[in-house]
């Protein structure tokens, strides 16, 4: 009797043959990535009672899910994640009491989610609906899932608060949130703050134009490793309870609406070495505070990982490496670049572009020896380029255009790879690279980038995410289809 049939990354075509569903032994039945297309026709889908697993992921699939998937009592893994499948979810989904993963994933599902009770999933572990069009309000039935230890809900239109019942999933490790309508940030934050097993958090992209919660209400998240609170924008500053997360090793506020300075406490995420809050009106001067940071200065490598289940084949994320990052781009900030910025010696990417510094590129990032990306474009620097920056060998991005620097630009390593459109804007430098060679009597008018300052930013994103291969982080332009 046949009980496994996988069949995954080929490159088939056509439709699943009805022939496949004559074999009613079959408890494992995978074909992800394979090309395939068609619906899953009700009578078919009845006949496969024995099926504990069920992987349709990654093909050209559409139509709806079938009413008869509810006679499948055995069935614990449900993936049809990257099709064209779409309609409501059939409320016989409640009757797979064994469920543990339903991995609906970048689909065109839509209407509620409350025709599907989830109560009586009591062993599902991951839920995973990102990028469909799923609209109302999360079910409170989906928080009775007390073993739920990841769910995703990004890219759909969901509205209102969140249930105080979201407080009962103890188990939660994992939860993304990321554009949808929901409202009340403070009421989440509070019901949230006290899930001890929670590691990562990713709710930007909702909440828009409500202010950044106060310091005594929120909860300790001690167990917080990854915080996501971008494109809200939030108002406000930079909250002190944000300095209570322990733990915390990756923090993005980006594209938010705050204010005020840096404050002196960030030193104390001796954890952090993803910060980014980018994208805000931020003023002041660079702290110093910033180059205290223990994991900016460390020279080890990071790798973020994700819950995975203790069975491997229940395992829904992997270990994954993100960039020891500082960006600060696009605020308010003033003053020169301290040159304690050479301390940060772990560092991979650096961005200050679109602020209003000055004075000189202080000669210690040099130090940067493992920097692979480094902008300092849109501003107003003075000054030469240190020569000592050939020494950067792992530099891929360059961007020093639209400031006032002046005189050669240093030659070997890899500046030697780097286009015109790296220094544009900087009447009084020369090169090779550039009309105005060194030893010619007038530069010509130096070269104006015309695109806006967000233009600008999605093209240096692209840059960075190719280089490094991760898409940056942020749900779509960050971890899109990697946690959302």
């Amino acid at each position: 009797m046949l009980r496994m049939l996988k069949v995954g990354h080929n490159n088939l075509i056509g439709t699943l043959p009805d022939e496949l569903f004559d074999a009613t032994s079959l408890e494992f039945l995978s074909f992800p990535r394979s090309g395939l297309q068609g619906t899953l026709e009700d009578m078919n889908i009845a006949k496969l009672t024995n099926l504990a697993t069920l992987d349709l992921g990654e093909n050209n699939f559409n139509g709806k899910i079938p009413e008869s998937i509810g006679h499948l009592k055995r069935l614990e893994g449900l993936h049809l994640n990257n099709n064209n499948m779409y309609g409501q979810l059939p409320s016989a989904l409640a009757n797979c009491t064994n469920l543990i993963i339903i991995d609906l994933s970048y689909n065109n599902f839509n209407g509620q989610l409350t025709k599907v009770n989830f109560s009586n999933l009591r062993n599902l572990m991951s839920l995973d609906l990102i990028q469909n069009n799923f609209n109302g309000t999360i079910p409170e039935s989906i928080y009775t899932c007390i073993n739920l230890v990841a769910l995703r809900l990004a890219y759909n239109n969901f509205h209102g608060q969140l249930a105080k019942g979201l407080g009962n999933l103890k188990s939660l490790s994992f939860l993304s949130l990321y554009y949808n309508n929901l409202t009340n940030r403070t009421h989440a934050l509070q019901i949230l703050g006290s899930s001890k097993n929670l590691t990562t958090l990713l709710i930007g992209r909702n909440f828009q134009h409500e202010t950044m919660p106060v310091d005594d209400i929120i909860g300790s998240f001690e167990n917080l490793r990854f915080l996501a609170i971008g494109n809200c924008p939030l108002s406000g500053k930079i909250p002190f309870w944000i300095s209570k997360l322990a733990n915390l090793e990756i923090l993005i506020l980006s594209n938010n609406q705050l204010t005020g300075t840096i404050p002196a406490w960030i030193k104390t995420l001796s954890h952090v070495f993803y910060l980014d809050i980018s994208n805000n009106s931020l003023i002041g001067e660079i702290p110093t505070a910033l180059m205290d940071m223990p994991m900016l200065k460390s020279v080890n490598s990071r790798v973020f990982i994700l819950p995975v289940y203790p069975a491997q084949t229940h395992q829904y994320r992997q270990a994954f490496a993100f960039p020891i990052l500082l960006d600060l781009s696009n605020n308010k900030f003033t003053g020169e670049i301290p040159l304690e910025i050479g301390q940060l010696k772990s560092l991979h990417s650096l961005n200050l572009s679109f602020n209003d510094l000055t004075g000189q590129i202080p000669g210690p990032i040099f130090n940067l020896t493992d920097l692979q990306v480094l902008d300092l474009s849109n501003n107003n620097l003075t000054g030469a380029i240190p020569a000592t920056l050939n020494s950067l060998h792992f530099l891929a991005v360059f961007n020093v255009s639209n400031n006032d620097l002046e005189g050669p630009i240093p030659f070997g390593g890899q500046f030697n790879t780097f286009g015109s459109s790296s220094f544009d804007g900087n009447a009084k430098l020369c090169g090779s690279m550039l009309i105005h060679e060194c030893g010619s009597e007038e530069a010509p008018p130096a070269t104006v980038i015309s695109t806006k300052q967000t233009d600008y930013k999605v093209a240096f994103v692209i840059a960075f995410s190719a280089f490094f291969g991760v898409g940056v982080l942020y749900d779509q332009i960050v971890l899109s289809r990697y946690i959302g």
